[in-house]
């Protein structure tokens, strides 16, 4: 929109990822791995996370410079009590046009209703396999698909839709287990999209090795079952999609290693303790909670957040190799802050 600040790659701002809650009732060994954190690791205290008002108010701000689409992240979002009632405050935004939320799935068969009733548009669901061994391994022992399955169900049940599963592959720990995930949502509404290994965060011990590339997927679900490659839907898309040649259903490939596409990104990210950051693999942020809670005027914080998207220059997937050759100086902000 006119007037919208562009950062140095003339990108727009025009998603806003908020992140409630840095818990998680799963430990992902690519994001919370167990050993790191544990049951003595120090999260954040609840005054330490900003408040739904001082949320509401910053978000209203973001939507001023642009954003449009907002998703509600974690850790877990769901284990932010009286998630609902942010869920209801976001919708009424002026300007903001999709809410929508990321989560394990664990507890949304108990929210989807609730979260429907309070406007929530989408929900998107991580499953990285429905392996009951592989899903244990990958969710730090806690959990199970069933509940999972069910939450999806459930969120059916509600109306919220499309409901998107997502699901990181890696190559010897769950790519033998695409077909099954492909085919067990297949007919139904549910759209499945594989992302590639990334190395967010610190801990997750990342090797190019791992990443099983995004072509090399499509080229095997598509040989059992032919898909047909879809338009992307608006600038800035971040998954390839394809429908089944007979019909019967969608599928995506996030593919930020082998074909990033940093040149389209619109997104922004506010961690739940106040930090805006403008990239998934951010070494630094800008925390606005300082000033927020010392009085800031909408003004004052709508230029910061103006200037900072003005600098921004984020390329981190396009530059990911020399980055990491040089060994770039600097620890990367971890995925349970920011969401993916």
């Amino acid at each position: 929109m006119a007037g919208d600040p562009l950062d140095l790659g003339h990108r727009p701002m025009r998603d806003l990822r908020i992140s409630v809650m840095d818990r998680c009732n799963f430990r992902c060994p690519y994001c919370m791995p167990a050993e790191t954190f544990h049951e003595g690791y120090r999260f954040l205290k609840s005054a330490e996370r900003l408040s739904f008002e001082e949320t509401m108010r910053l978000a209203r701000l973001f939507v001023q410079l642009g954003v449009r689409k907002i998703r509600i992240t974690g850790g877990e979002p769901l284990l932010r009590a009286n998630l609902a009632d942010l869920v209801g405050d976001l919708t009424s935004i002026p300007g903001v046009e999709d809410v929508a939320l990321t989560t394990n799935g664990i507890l949304l068969a108990r929210h989807a209703a609730e979260l429907k009733a309070a406007g929530l548009d989408r929900v998107t669901v991580s499953l990285d396999s429905l392996d009951p061994v592989i899903f244990r391994r990958l969710s730090g022992g806690y959990g199970s698909v069933e509940d999972v399955l069910d939450g999806i169900t459930h969120a059916g049940r509600a109306g919220l839709a499309p409901i998107k599963v997502n699901a990181v592959v890696q190559r010897g720990v769950n790519d033998a287990s695409v077909l099954a995930l492909v085919e067990h949502f297949r007919h139904s509404a549910v759209i499945v999209r594989f992302i590639e290994y990334m190395d967010v965060g610190n801990r997750n011990a990342w090797r190019g090795d791992l990443v099983v590339p995004s072509r090399e997927l499509a080229a095997r679900i598509g040989a059992r079952w032919p898909l047909v490659p879809l338009e992307r839907g608006y600038r800035g898309e971040v998954a390839e999609r394809y429908a089944f040649a007979d019909g019967h259903g969608e599928i995506g490939f996030i593919s930020s290693v082998s074909q990033p596409f940093c040149g389209d990104c619109s997104r922004a990210r506010l961690s739940s303790d106040g930090t805006f950051y403008t990239c998934l693999f951010a070494t630094h942020g800008m925390e606005l909670r300082t000033a927020l809670r010392a009085g800031a005027s909408d003004a004052e914080l709508l230029e910061r957040i103006r200037a900072r998207w003005s600098a921004r220059s984020d390329r981190y997937s396009e530059q990911r190799a020399e980055l990491r050759a040089a060994a770039a100086p600097g620890p990367k902000v971890e995925m349970f802050h920011i969401g993916g």
